[in-house]
């Protein structure tokens, strides 16, 4: 056998186009979920009927940093997304640094996830007058069916988020529509963009919760191996999924205000976080009807499932390309004969979470604050150290190459800067509100909070005796 058949044979193959990765990376989002969860929790903790702003000013630090991610993207030949451009722009160490960092926010997130969809699927059926069931079976049958579509081709999960995906989306903007289009409880409210209001106390809290919801969008690079033309379609699947994320927020956060009132929803989003009300789905009866808003309910499962099959497909590829990398074992870097998908990956990525979510159960963890908020800490702080490192990434690897800088100054230098202050200045406030995000005490939130530096900095240490620390010289 020909070294390149080899190659070949162990390579990921798909015909995605740009629609089925922004599909797949806009599923990870969950946007209804974050509608309903991280929306109220920015308006109640944070700057009440400002808090749209903090999704657009999300959106701006996202896009600055795309600029360079997607400048680098074709002189980055291989899936990996984050580790890979942080090995090509500053060394292997780093870049290993930079994967366990990936492995641990994506695996974090995920388990969050499961935790938070085994509560809504027990809410859910008790809503609909059935039996009382642990959450942790519900999440474990989660757990299974993930199993299943994560380990045939990518396609079908494709398909799959793709269906989940047009519905809770579609729901959010007919809701958003009547809102708009029926003035809402006082009539259309443009003091959200006052600055009195937009910059009021509680600004950084909106931003924080902001931030979350966009936690996977940077997964467009790990498609690349299965992109029908990955030099382009990974491009416009970066750039249109942040847009699609961020105005979608922006303007469904904006109705919830148009919908609830200046005080209004305000109360209605404290009395959520209390747990005396449900803003998205009293938001939905109020002015779409009790069909639709039990629809909403519905959708919200379907949201958090989309959105743990997202997360498995691109954690189960970065391990694939750590094994290819010689970094975990090298039978992690099979790929299935028939499905073409990494499938020992996915099995492994299935074992994982598996573990961690009996570990919960076990212990009696709490599914939403326990589970859901602190793992969805850990991933927050990792995602911004980790886009940190990307945007050093792409200003170290332009400026060994000032051929490849020479005429593209604003986005290989400029905007990747201003990207690194931004990002800085959101790991300020991730880690200021941290307790906000986790739910726990002061000590538990500064552990979880170290955990991704830490894993980092074991990265680097290890980074030497392996054959990530050449990738960039190969390069």
């Amino acid at each position: 056998m020909s070294a390149d058949q080899t190659t070949t044979e162990h390579r990921l193959r798909g015909r995605l186009g740009t629609g089925s990765i922004v599909f797949m990376v806009i599923a990870a989002a969950a946007p209804l979920t974050v509608i309903g969860g991280n929306a109220p929790i920015a308006i109640g903790l944070g700057n009440g009927i400002g808090a749209p702003v903090g999704f657009v000013i999300a959106t701006v630090v996202l896009l600055l940093f795309s600029v360079g991610f997607v400048k680098m993207t074709p002189h980055v030949k291989e899936a990996g997304a984050f580790f890979s451009y942080v090995t090509k722009g500053i060394d292997g160490r780093t870049g290993l640094g930079t994967a366990f960092v990936s492995l641990l926010a994506y695996t974090a997130i995920q388990v969050g996830i499961y935790g938070y969809l085994g509560w809504a699927v027990d809410d859910l059926v008790q809503h609909f007058g059935g039996p009382s069931i642990p959450w942790g079976v519900y999440s474990l049958a989660a757990v299974a069916l993930v199993a299943v579509l994560g380990y045939r081709h990518i396609d079908l999960s494709a398909k799959v988020l793709g269906i989940a995906l047009v519905l809770e989306i579609g729901v959010v903007i007919v809701l958003d529509t009547v809102i708009f289009a029926t003035g809402g409880a006082e009539g259309i409210v443009w003091d959200t963009f006052d600055p009195a209001n937009a910059f009021a106390p509680g600004l950084s809290v909106a931003v924080l919760f902001a931030l979350t919801g966009f936690i996977g969008f940077e997964a467009t690079a790990v498609f690349r191996d299965e992109a029908r033309d990955p030099e382009r379609t990974i491009p416009r699947a970066t750039y249109l999924a942040v847009i699609i994320i961020g105005v979608f927020y922006c303007l469904s956060c904006w109705a919830m205000v148009v919908g609830g009132g200046r005080q209004g929803i305000v109360d209605l989003a404290r009395a959520t976080l209390a747990g005396e009300a449900n803003m998205l789905t009293d938001m939905t009866g109020r002015y779409l009807g009790w069909l639709v808003q039990d629809i909403v309910q519905v959708l919200l499962v379907t949201s958090l499932f989309a959105c743990v099959l997202s997360f498995h497909n691109v954690i189960a590829r970065y391990q694939f390309a750590l094994s290819r990398k010689g970094v975990l074992p090298a039978r992690w870097g099979t790929v299935h004969p028939r499905h073409h998908s990494p499938a020992v990956s996915s099995l492994v990525q299935t074992v994982t979470a598996t573990v961690i979510m009996v570990a919960f159960i076990i212990g009696g963890v709490e599914p939403l604050v326990g589970v859901f908020g602190s793992m969805a800490g850990v991933a927050t702080v990792g995602m911004v150290l980790l886009m940190l490192m990307t945007s050093i990434a792409v200003l170290v690897f332009f400026r060994r190459h000032p051929s490849l800088r020479e005429g593209h100054v604003v986005t290989t230098v400029l905007v990747p800067a201003a990207a690194v202050i931004g990002l800085i200045a959101a790991g300020w406030v991730v880690l200021s509100n941290f307790t906000l995000v986790t739910g726990g005490s002061v000590g538990l939130s500064v552990f979880l909070a170290c955990l991704p530096p830490t894993v980092f900095l074991l990265g680097v240490v290890l980074g030497g005796g392996n054959r990530l620390a050449e990738a960039r010289q190969e390069g």
